[in-house]
């Protein structure tokens, strides 16, 4: 009777085929279960030993508590994140040989990092070679997102060229025109003070500095030197370790009875490590925790605090956003696959539980650049009887894009055909 079946098809090969599709049937939600089991690996390279190692350590606590969160909610296409952490021990080197181990021993669908700008930038090269989706949560060298820029490199945090140029009016109105640097001798130092000085020059102001080994830890021949050249204000670009020694030793020259103190950065970390007379000046901060009037700050303040028992700084906060990013970029292209994420995030806004302050929050489609507010203000010691962490008063809130416009970024942004 087999001849019966129409098409040539016998009832032999109908009865195969009934066992076959039960068989994918029956399999069907044991394959979806596994799946659903195989994590979402996200590596994360940052200084966890170093100079660097207090803001690195926090930018981990921030993606490690994202991940917890969106793991309780489901992960990312369903499936669990992983975050897997390595240590660049802020060496260049270091940090290259751990993003190769993460992508082809580890086979991680993303890589974080770095914290410094020179093993960002470096990392940088091996995950456009590899063609792997990166964010660079915390290092700010305007190159990453600049004139070297890359189809499959994101930046959360501001360029160096951002954070000057928003902070600078306020340096000028607060201290003068005559300044002195204090800069580390890396990716960073070089870029910040760069466009510090072309923002200085432009209001007709003069200046003097010293670059400086990022570790270094003894001040005094070049705050003697700085003493000598009298300026109105000290910019103290250092970082970590490095700047906490700086400020200290400043206020040991008593320094800060001679002149203002300010700078790109003075972030909460550091800001806690000092002696209160040493909380002062004029700085940036890339996020901050008291907004009273954004109610979604607010509460994931309350939160963190609940869960990690410390105010986030903005470090954390850029490793929430990093985390966050992946989902909403794998998420909308419905996919792992590092162009279709690239295309996705590319212009893309930040939700507000996510953005975690007021007006539009995206990445710019042109260069990859995160576009949040640069929070400018007054760093000082905690009133009494307020949060140990209330030692920053925000005086404004400026665009990324007012100090940053995509025609001063030299990039040319090209993706794969």
């Amino acid at each position: 009777m087999d001849h019966l079946f129409s098409g040539g098809v016998g009832r032999r090969d109908l009865l195969k085929t009934g066992v076959v599709a039960g068989a994918v049937s029956l399999a069907g939600p044991a394959i979806i279960k596994a799946r659903a089991e195989v994590p979402v690996k996200i590596g994360m390279i940052d200084p966890l030993t170093g100079v660097l190692s207090v803001p690195a350590q926090s930018e981990v606590e921030g993606a490690r508590y994202a991940v917890k969160v969106l793991n309780a909610k489901g992960g990312i296409l369903g499936r669990p994140i992983e975050l897997l952490v390595e240590d660049s021990a802020n060496d260049v080197g270091t940090g290259v040989a751990k993003a190769h181990k993460l992508i082809d021993r580890d086979h991680v669908n993303v890589i974080f990092g770095d914290v410094n700008s020179g093993i960002a930038y470096a990392i940088a090269q091996v995950t456009y070679q590899k063609k792997v989706f990166q964010i660079v949560p915390g290092g700010h060298t305007d190159q990453i997102t600049g004139k070297d820029c890359h189809w499959n490199v994101f930046r959360v945090c501001n360029t160096t060229s951002m954070d000057a140029n928003a902070i600078t009016p306020d340096l000028i109105k607060h201290f003068g025109k005559r300044w002195y640097f204090v800069t580390p001798n890396y990716a960073y130092g070089h870029t910040l003070q760069a466009a510090f000085i072309k923002a200085l020059k432009k209001a007709g102001g003069e200046y003097a500095g010293s670059m400086l080994p990022i570790n270094t830890s003894d001040y005094s021949s070049t705050l003697i030197k700085a003493r000598a050249f009298k300026p109105n204000v000290l910019l103290n670009n250092m970082g970590g370790l490095a700047q906490i020694d700086c400020m200290k030793q400043f206020i040991q020259f008593g320094m800060n009875k001679e002149m203002g103190l300010g700078g790109a950065l003075f972030e909460l970390e550091e800001i806690e490590a000092v002696p209160p007379v040493a909380q002062t000046g004029w700085w940036d901060m890339e996020w901050w925790w008291d907004q009273p009037k954004v109610p979604e700050v607010v509460s994931w303040v309350k939160e963190f605090r609940k869960e990690l028992h410390k105010t986030p700084s903005a470090r954390h906060w850029f490793g929430w956003v990093a985390v966050h990013s992946v989902k909403l970029a794998a998420e909308k292209a419905k996919s792992l696959d590092a162009l279709k994420m690239a295309h996705a995030l590319a212009g893309m806004e930040l939700p507000p539980d996510v953005k975690l302050q007021p007006g539009k929050v995206f990445y710019r489609a042109g260069d990859h650049q995160l576009m949040p507010n640069v929070f400018v203000g007054n760093v000082h010691p905690a009133r009494k009887g307020a949060n140990k962490a209330d030692v920053f008063t925000v005086a404004d809130m400026v665009p990324a894009e007012k100090v940053w416009p995509l025609a001063d970024t030299e990039c040319h942004m090209t993706y794969p055909s």
